[in-house]
């Protein structure tokens, strides 16, 4: 598999890791034609409480290693679940409490990104 579709194929499986908790707002950044961005994609997503966060992290980093067998470079922000950070280096999950993520308005810093917003089932 090449590497275009490796990433692709760990894209699907977050999201649907996301969508098995019930994760909202699921929201996928293309950043790949911007210079010196910190990575190539970034799949954003949110939950109503730090248990929910927590969940989604861990349903993400449990799909992803049972089917894909690839583990996260790097995970931040447990401690207190008001966001998780799941970093696999090419993309980047950040799941947010839905008022962290409104603070922050990560959407309005990745304004130049493609991006595809992912509806719920």
């Amino acid at each position: 598999m090449n590497k275009t579709a490796e990433k692709q194929a760990l894209i699907d499986k977050i999201v649907e890791a996301l969508q098995d908790v019930k994760g909202e707002d699921i929201m996928i950044f293309d950043l790949s034609k911007i210079e010196n961005s910190v990575a190539e994609t970034f799949v954003i997503c949110s939950g109503n409480s730090n248990t929910q966060v927590s969940a989604l992290a861990g349903s993400v980093e449990k799909k992803v290693r049972n089917d894909l067998k690839d583990r996260p470079w790097h995970v931040e922000g447990t401690e207190n679940a008001m966001w998780v950070l799941v970093d696999y280096v090419s993309v980047v999950v950040h799941i947010f409490q839905k008022d962290v993520r409104e603070y922050y308005d990560i959407e309005e810093l990745w304004g130049d990104a493609v991006i595809t917003k992912i509806e719920n089932e």
